[in-house]
């Protein structure tokens, strides 16, 4: 059953009554930077944002204002596993798939009190570090022994989203066989697989509770542990109630061998000859593509979602990041999972990667000379185009999802609009994040999440539970 435990509320506004009005010197506008920004926020929404102004009484003043950036990929539930699987085993020959094992375990032994917490650091830990929303991709829709009926996972999970502050998009997955040539689980993977219909009546629970911080899209765990049957089944559900459709594809070489086995084609080039790929689909990960399927992706103007801190932590590989942006591409980043959480991290690394692999620098600066503007520009964009949110930025109409920045910190002093960003991606120590505000109520306050205390303490109880578990 969903846990009994009850965490305080410290979601709710600490200091005083609701935000209504910000002043920053300096505000990253959806049109671009200026300078001397008055935001009016209304019902948790940006009601106005007037440039070349001046401060009012009552305004909260800050030095920089960014737009939370959408964490588009988080198994929240491995945050438990972060660290804990760096020894070489007996065999010296580890990988993905020996690291799978590794998560199976975990997963085995969790319920969704366990979960709440878990999941609860983990969205705390991405709101410190500016996510302000987070794209939850779930499999887990039971406990061990428990009904596949009674939403408690997904009940968890909504908790620890409301508690910690978070915006969610809610993105259930179907996971209902081993491989593309093995039609039952083994395993682990009996605890989380699940038949199409009984994934589709939870999918028809959950979207009833839908609000403004709670969205519901629809996943397929990948190629390789979901029929063709199914998916086209799940495609139809997305396109009929404009959902985000969620996807593992060609994370690991052996998915493409196996692909090519099964079906004739790799992966990538498989899903785009037999579904309408357009832009309400996130394709996880794409690492393994030739030149056709990038090309062609990139024309399907669907999101990547590219996650390079799990990608390297796992030895996935390395994504053709230049090739595809240069091809139209569009793309999204994601913790997964969570061996780090800093959004600004995981796209120092996707480019760092790139220049490691190409031996030259600023890759990614195909349309804006500065590649750290470029890819928090391209991030904002992917991020809430797979959270189907129809408003990006800071602009009236749009969320009021906010990252205050010091502009007085080491990181940034010195620097101005066109560096503001680079240095803030790549200079690799401490966030200087002052606040950050999800539907216009502070969840950071002077850098710490607002309930820090009591969500590490928690944490902490669970992983003692998770190892003195059989």
């Amino acid at each position: 059953m969903l846990s009994t435990v009850s965490w305080p509320k410290l979601y709710i506004q600490l200091d005083g009554p609701p935000v209504s009005s910000i002043f920053a010197r300096k505000a990253l506008l959806q049109k671009g930077w200026a300078d001397n920004v008055r935001l009016q926020l209304d019902g948790g929404r940006i009601g106005s944002a007037t440039a070349n102004t001046s401060a009012e009484s009552g305004d909260f003043v800050a030095g920089v204002i960014i737009p939370g950036l959408c964490n588009a990929h988080s198994h929240a539930f491995q945050r438990a596993l972060a660290g804990r699987t760096e020894e070489r085993s007996a065999t010296g020959h580890d990988n993905f798939w020996t690291w799978r094992e590794r998560m199976y375990a975990l997963a085995g032994r969790l319920n969704a009190d366990l979960l709440a917490a878990i999941a609860q650091q983990a969205y705390s830990e991405m709101l410190a570090s500016g996510y302000t929303s987070v794209a939850e991709f779930h499999y887990l829709h039971s406990e061990p022994g428990g009904s596949r009926h009674d939403d408690v996972m997904f009940n968890a999970l909504c908790a620890a989203a409301k508690d910690s502050g978070i915006r969610m998009t809610y993105v259930p997955v179907l996971y209902e066989r081993s491989g593309f040539d093995q039609p039952e689980p083994v395993g682990h993977q009996k605890l989380f697989a699940n038949d199409v219909e009984s994934f589709l009546a939870h999918h028809g629970r959950v979207r009833e509770r839908a609000s403004e911080t709670l969205n519901v899209g629809i996943g397929a765990h990948s190629l390789r542990a979901v029929s063709k049957e199914s998916l086209v089944e799940i495609a139809s559900i997305a396109d009929s109630q404009d959902l985000p459709m969620h996807l593992h594809i060609a994370e690991q070489q052996r998915e493409v061998d196996q692909s090519m086995a099964a079906y004739g084609r790799r992966p990538v080039r498989w899903l785009l000859e037999n579904f309408d790929v357009g832009d309400n689909w996130c394709l996880v990960h794409a690492t393994h593509m030739d030149a056709d399927e990038i090309e062609s992706l990139a024309h399907s103007a669907a999101v990547v979602c590219l996650c390079p801190s799990t990608e390297a932590n796992l030895g996935d590989g390395l994504f053709p990041l230049h090739d595809f942006l240069s091809a139209g591409g569009r793309m999204a980043i994601g913790s997964d999972s969570h061996v780090s959480i800093n959004p600004f991290e995981e796209l120092r690394w996707l480019e760092y990667g790139q220049r490691l692999v190409t031996q030259s620098r600023n890759v990614a600066s195909l349309q804006q000379s500065h590649v750290g503007r470029e890819l928090f520009s391209r991030a904002l964009d992917g991020g809430a185009q797979i959270s189907m949110r129809e408003i990006a930025g800071i602009q009236s109409g749009a969320v009021a999802d906010l990252v205050a920045l010091y502009d007085d910190d080491p990181m940034l002093v010195g620097h101005d609009e066109a560096s503001l960003l680079d240095a803030l991606v790549f200079s690799g120590y401490r966030l200087p994040i002052e606040r950050v505000m999800v539907h216009g109520q502070w969840q950071v306050i002077d850098g710490q999440h607002v309930g820090q205390a009591d969500t590490r303490a928690a944490f902490a109880d669970a992983l003692r539970k998770i190892g003195e578990a059989p």
